[in-house]
């Protein structure tokens, strides 16, 4: 049995940490259980199952974090890049899994005759490349697919390359605001193409509840972020400092941020059970629905 009394802080932060992913995957492997038991739509289910491992992932991969607590700024990043990389494939995936629901196939050439032709309006500053209205056939759905995965080719050749600098010493300043500014170009294209989708088929996406599997992706991601930009200012405005010489400040910002991803993928998990259920797949959908008008 554990004697809490005999454990530092440290080592009580992270057996909490350490349960907060094992909540996480339990969570998950639950939601993943379900989807294989109820195996009827592989194209579909297929991008949920990476979609809900996003999850899972973050929290292992913040808990190595903590494991290596001292590590070395080449180790962070590459702890950061697993997680980008992998987010860049759940984006690709999420607009997979909506071209699915309307039956859109790009290898098979498949576009329903309903879709054809729907006007689609692009908005500024995708209109100094492309005409302001555009009708909707295979060439233009296939380009919005292009767009989505265009970042997940980009986030790993600039992840190793960023990791391979930082090792080297050539990691500076200028280079990193490069990566950032073609990341940032790039994640916003793949971004504006899954809400440019969503807006020109909000109607026929609606029964798929869309916008709560989004935010449950974008959650994720939004959370990190920020909270890493809050983090930076508290270290700026000396909120956040080192108490000791052999510990700095940096390596406390990265501790916190990875205890806090443990402790928020325990709620998305959680939150992925509503948002991506196997109620769809299942066939009790419409024994749910007789019961609840009963």
């Amino acid at each position: 049995m554990l004697d809490f009394s005999k454990m530092n802080r440290g080592e009580i932060i992270l057996l909490g940490c350490g349960c907060c992913v094992l909540l996480t995957i339990h969570f998950t492997i639950q939601l993943l259980s379900q989807h294989l038991f109820y195996w009827k739509t592989p194209k579909e289910q297929k991008a949920i199952i990476v979609i809900i491992l996003m999850a899972p992932i973050y929290a292992a991969v913040s808990f190595a974090g903590l494991m290596d607590f001292r590590g070395s700024k080449a180790f962070f990043m590459s702890l950061e890049s697993i997680k980008e990389c992998y987010e860049a494939l759940v984006i690709a995936k999420f607009m997979a899994l909506m071209y699915s629901y309307l039956n859109i196939s790009m290898s098979k050439s498949i576009v329903p005759d309903e879709i054809k032709g729907r006007e689609f309006h692009h908005s500024f500053p995708m209109t100094l490349f492309q005409p302001h209205t555009v009708r909707l056939d295979h060439h233009t759905l296939k380009l919005l697919k292009q767009w989505t995965w265009q970042f997940v080719m980009i986030r790993p050749v600039c992840s190793l390359l960023m990791i391979a600098l930082q090792l080297v010493g050539w990691y500076t300043n200028t280079i990193s605001w490069i990566f950032t500014i073609i990341l940032n170009v790039s994640v916003s294209l793949a971004l504006y193409s899954l809400v440019a989708f969503y807006h020109v088929f909000a109607k026929e996406l609606e029964p798929h509840k869309p916008l709560v599997k989004f935010l449950c992706v974008k959650g994720i991601v939004f959370f990190c972020f920020w909270q890493g930009i809050v983090l930076e200012m508290l270290v700026a405005a000396g909120i956040i400092r080192s108490r000791r010489a052999w510990l700095d400040v940096e390596h406390i910002e990265e501790g916190i941020q990875n205890v806090l991803v443990c402790l928020e993928m325990v709620v998305f998990s959680v939150l992925q059970q509503y948002a991506y259920n196997v109620q769809p797949y299942s066939g009790d959908v419409g024994k749910w629905k007789v019961k609840k008008n009963d």
